[in-house]
């Protein structure tokens, strides 16, 4: 561990995480021999895809490994500017910005709240990657009440997912504030935080008062990233385990990335280690079309040849829902291999988890 010499009260210790962010090319040489293409794209995305690091998710990386799957999802590469990765997607190709600056209301009975800017770490596949260039920001009050406003007048909407950014990197007080005007609101009966904390910096759950407020404002529901199993760690499955010991649901949308995950006993692994440290796998993403980090996606037959292969090795619960985010904001749509070889009336010939076709017949009662 490259920092073996940091006291334990500051390595469990959020704050000092984030004070001591790597965002640099000289702060991370004191850690990693840099290969040229990574020093030329730290270099190259400054002010467009800036680099920040916490040093507990810099201690998870494989120093000697230029193809570490942490390192490829942390460290800038000189791809993501060029051409012919710029020349792919778009910003905001799901369309989230919309009339009032940090809401998206795209499905009639739930919205998207954005309350800030800032993250532990700036993931470089983000599908948030435009807010990048914005600098660290967290959403005034008044945009925030803006959004709160919206909410009371729209009695259709009955959840809110908080996100960002990384939305529980807000102060305790101004979150408090966030939920307990959410719980005033009636109509509101889920509140979830999309967060990437339990994986980036999961000192932030050791914070007791942070519990609290989660725990006095539910039901809440925590929607996690974790996208390789380098990232279940002793501490992340120690901040798991205190938010379900204060009622508080932990799911995981993984993002299938190449080069990274995109090996079906990578991902059957990483499956395996959620159910391990009782988090849910909700959904697996395909890889937005997202500028700058359109180099990360696979194709969608190697979504399916993943979830071909999860098929009888592990629980249906730890089986996710492959999904592809629509562009032009028109919602996730579930991709599943099809299990039927042919059909005849109520006759019906499957293939099994093993490839056997086996005969199916539903036979309608008298």
């Amino acid at each position: 561990m490259v920092f073996f010499r940091v006291p334990q009260h500051l390595w469990r210790d959020y704050n000092w995480q984030i004070k001591n962010r790597i965002k640099t090319i000289e702060e991370l040489q004191k850690f990693i021999i840099l290969t040229r293409e990574e020093i030329e794209g730290i270099k190259r995305t400054q002010g467009l895809y800036p680099m920040a690091i916490t040093p507990y998710y810099l201690s998870l990386i494989d120093p000697e490994d230029p193809n570490d799957p942490i390192r490829l999802q942390a460290i800038p590469r000189a791809v993501e500017v060029e051409e012919e990765v710029q020349k792919f997607g778009e910003p905001d190709a799901l369309r989230e910005e919309g009339e009032i600056p940090g809401l998206t209301h795209r499905y009639p009975d739930r919205v998207l709240m954005t309350v800030t800017t800032f993250c532990a770490v700036y993931c470089r596949h983000c599908m948030r990657k435009r807010i990048f260039a914005e600098g660290e920001r967290a959403r005034t009050k008044e945009e925030i009440d803006r959004m709160l406003d919206y909410i009371k007048e729209h009695e259709e909407v009955r959840d809110v997912l908080i996100s960002g950014g990384e939305p529980l990197s807000l102060g305790n007080e101004k979150l408090r504030y966030i939920l307990s005007k959410l719980r005033e609101i009636k109509h509101v009966e889920i509140i979830r935080f999309g967060t990437r904390l339990p994986v980036l910096a999961p000192q932030r759950f050791f914070d007791e008062e942070l519990l609290d407020i989660l725990e006095e404002h539910s039901p809440i529901w925590i929607n996690t990233h974790f996208n390789h199993p380098k990232e279940i760690t002793e501490l992340s499955q120690e901040a798991v385990d205190k938010l379900l010991r204060r009622g508080i649901p932990v799911n995981n949308q993984t993002v299938l990335l190449k080069g990274v995950n995109d090996d079906p006993r990578v991902m059957l692994e990483l499956m395996r280690g959620l159910l391990r440290i009782k988090v849910k796998p909700q959904y697996l993403f395909h890889c937005d079309p997202i500028r700058g980090a359109v180099h990360f996606r696979t194709t969608v037959d190697k979504g399916m040849e993943i979830m071909r292969y999860l098929r009888g090795r592990i629980s249906g619960m730890g089986i996710p829902t492959y999904a592809v985010d629509l562009p032009g904001g028109k919602g996730k749509v579930p991709i599943l291999p099809n299990y039927i070889i042919e059909r005849e009336g109520d006759r019906f010939v499957f293939e099994s988890f093993t490839g056997e076709a086996v005969e199916y017949v539903i036979n309608e009662p008298v």
